[in-house]
């Protein structure tokens, strides 16, 4: 990385093409593009090749070391999860679970890394309990977790026709956490 061209990393979404995590992930990451960062999108597709994560010792499919491989080259790291049920869902679990491939690294994890939350959800309480779980696990993984993370209430529709969202807020959310994870990035290298 250069101090002025951080690769940010977005992960996550779900298994159903065009949902309104993958596309507030996607409006994340244009917004780290505009704030000068290189950006790389692991969405729904990518997670759902993944298979399930076995911790015990073996090959590691391609996906899979594809998933390691960004995470490592990543300067920060933007999640994304729907809220189902009070917390993430299966598959961004299953992608973090893999990061364990990286345990062994003299930089595990998010070792270091700034690491952004969006969280979509039917209702204000699953947004606000997944939003805490994915930070929880962020601590554990030795990430650092912006100290903003969007929470976004999708039961009205976070989008319009042209994917641009319905409302100011929660294009202001996202770009807040874009812009924090590039910030941070940018920190990290300057005291390198």
């Amino acid at each position: 990385m250069t101090a002025t061209r951080p690769l940010i990393v977005g992960l996550g979404g779900t298994i159903r093409p065009g949902s309104s995590t993958e596309k507030a992930l996607a409006h994340a990451l244009r917004a780290a593009e505009q704030g000068g960062a290189e950006t790389r999108l692991l969405g729904g597709e990518f997670l759902a090749r993944l298979p399930v994560f076995d911790p015990r010792p073996g090959e590691a499919s391609e996906p899979q070391q594809e998933l390691a491989e960004a995470i490592r080259a990543a300067d920060g790291v933007i999640i994304a999860s729907p809220g189902y049920h009070g917390s993430m869902s299966g598959i961004v679990k299953n992608a973090l679970d893999t990061l364990e491939l990286t345990r062994n690294d003299a930089e595990p994890y998010f070792q270091g890394k700034p690491v952004g939350v969006i969280v979509t959800a039917d209702g204000w309480q699953a947004a606000g309990t997944t939003l805490m779980a994915v930070r929880s696990i962020i601590h554990a993984m030795r990430g650092w977790p912006t100290p903003f993370g969007a929470a976004l209430n999708a039961t009205s529709g976070l989008f319009d026709e042209a994917g641009a969202c319905r409302e100011p807020k929660d294009a202001w959310q996202l770009a807040t956490v874009a812009e924090q994870v590039v910030d941070f990035a940018r920190m990290k290298a300057a005291a390198r």
